[in-house]
C-alpha cells in the first residue's frame, strides 16, 4: 500500500511538474481560449456591447478595424494608440494620421465592464482585437474571423512613431510593400487587408490632391476614372474641408464583401495607395481574383487579420494589464 501511495504522488508531481512546463512554454504564445479559466465571459461580454452599439452606430466596424490596424503598425498591437497624452509626451492618436480614428468611448465601456467581471486580466490589446472582429461582423450575426488572444498592453505611445510606419494615403507600390515587409506582411496581405476600405469613410483632404492640379496642369489623377473624379470634386471642394468625408466605397460603405476591387478596377479607389495595387504585376494578379471570387475575400480578409493580430505582440510578463486603457497603470 505505501509502494502504491508513494508511486501516486509521484505521477501526481510529475504531472503538476507537465503542467506547469506547459503553461511557461504557452506564456508568450497567443491563443485562442487564453482567458478561458481567468475570464471565461470576457469574449461574450465584448460582443454584446458592440452588438448594442453598432445597432445605433453601423459605421462601428469601419472605425474600430482601422484603429486596429493604426495601433498594430505602431509598436505592434499593443494597444498604445487607446493611451492619451501625458504632459509633454504627445500620444500615439494625436499624430494627424490618427487624428480621425474614433471608437474609443466603445473601448472604455467594454474595458469598465470587463474589469467588474475580472479585474487586472483581460488587456486592453486584447479587447480592441474583439471588438474590431465583432463589429465587422455585427452585420453577419456571426464572427468572420477567430482571433487569438493573450496580448498585453503596452506602456509607450509616441506621436512621432506614427512617421514611417502608418501607410499614408498618397504612397506608392514600393513605400506600402516595403512597410507591410516590415511587419511581417506580403503582398497577398496588402492586397487583403486594402480590402477593408470597402467599409467606411474618408476626410477629404486624404485625397483631394487626387481631384486638383494634379499634375500641375490644372488637371485630376489619370489614374483616376474622369467621371468619378468629376463626382467628387462636386463633394469636395479645394482647399479641402477637414469636415467633409467621402464614402471610400461608393455605394456599399456599410457591407464589407468584395465589392472594393470592383471600383479599384473600374479606377475608382479613392487613394493614391488603392491604385498603385494596379501598378504591380503580382497586386494586380490578387486584386483580380478577389473581384471574380465574392467568396474568397472573406476567408483571405480573416487570415491576413490573423496575421496583422500578431504584429509584435508583447506577451508573458512584457507590457502589462491596464486597468484603464487611456493611462499606464500607477
Amino acid at each position: 500500500m505505501k509502494m502504491r501511495a508513494g508511486y501516486s504522488i509521484f505521477i501526481l508531481l510529475v504531472s503538476l511538474t507537465l503542467i506547469g512546463i506547459v503553461d511557461v512554454c504557452n506564456a508568450g504564445k497567443l491563443s485562442y481560449k487564453f482567458y478561458k479559466r481567468t475570464c471565461p465571459r470576457a469574449e461574450q461580454i465584448v460582443k454584446e456591447i458592440i452588438q448594442n452599439r453598432t445597432q445605433s452606430n453601423p459605421s462601428l466596424g469601419a472605425r474600430l478595424i482601422r484603429m486596429q490596424f493604426h495601433d498594430c503598425f505602431v509598436r505592434g498591437c499593443d494597444a498604445s494608440v487607446l493611451l492619451d497624452t501625458v504632459n509633454n509626451s504627445t500620444a500615439e492618436k494625436e499624430a494627424i494620421p490618427n487624428s480621425s480614428l474614433s471608437g474609443f468611448d466603445v473601448i472604455d465601456d467594454i474595458k469598465t465592464a470587463i474589469e467588474r467581471a475580472c479585474p487586472n486580466v483581460v488587456s486592453c490589446a486584447d479587447i480592441l482585437a474583439l471588438a474590431a472582429r465583432d463589429a465587422v461582423s455585427a452585420p453577419f450575426s456571426k464572427p468572420l474571423w477567430d482571433v487569438q488572444l493573450g496580448r498585453r498592453d503596452g506602456m509607450v505611445s509616441l506621436a512621432t512613431e506614427t512617421n514611417g510606419n502608418l501607410p499614408r494615403p498618397f504612397a506608392n507600390f514600393t513605400s506600402l510593400i516595403q512597410l507591410f515587409n516590415r511587419k511581417g506582411l506580403d503582398v497577398n496581405d496588402l492586397v487583403v487587408l486594402s480590402g477593408a476600405h470597402t467599409i467606411g469613410v474618408a476626410q477629404c483632404a486624404t485625397f483631394s490632391s487626387r481631384l486638383y492640379n494634379f499634375t500641375g496642369k490644372g488637371d485630376a489623377d489619370p489614374s483616376l476614372d474622369p467621371t468619378y473624379a468629376e463626382a467628387l470634386r462636386k463633394q469636395c471642394p479645394n482647399p479641402a474641408s477637414p469636415t467633409i468625408t467621402v464614402e471610400m466605397d461608393p455605394t456599399s460603405s456599410l457591407s464589407f464583401d468584395n465589392h472594393y476591387y470592383d471600383i479599384l478596377l473600374q479606377k475608382k479607389g479613392l487613394f493614391v495607395s488603392d491604385a498603385a495595387l494596379l501598378t504591380n504585376r503580382n497586386s494586380n494578379k490578387i486584386v483580380t481574383r478577389l473581384q471574380r471570387s465574392r467568396s474568397s475575400f472573406l476567408p483571405a480578409f480573416a487570415k491576413s487579420v490573423k496575421k496583422m493580430g500578431a504584429i509584435e505582440v508583447l506577451t508573458g510578463n512584457a507590457g502589462e494589464i491596464r486597468q484603464n486603457c487611456r493611462v499606464v497603470n500607477p
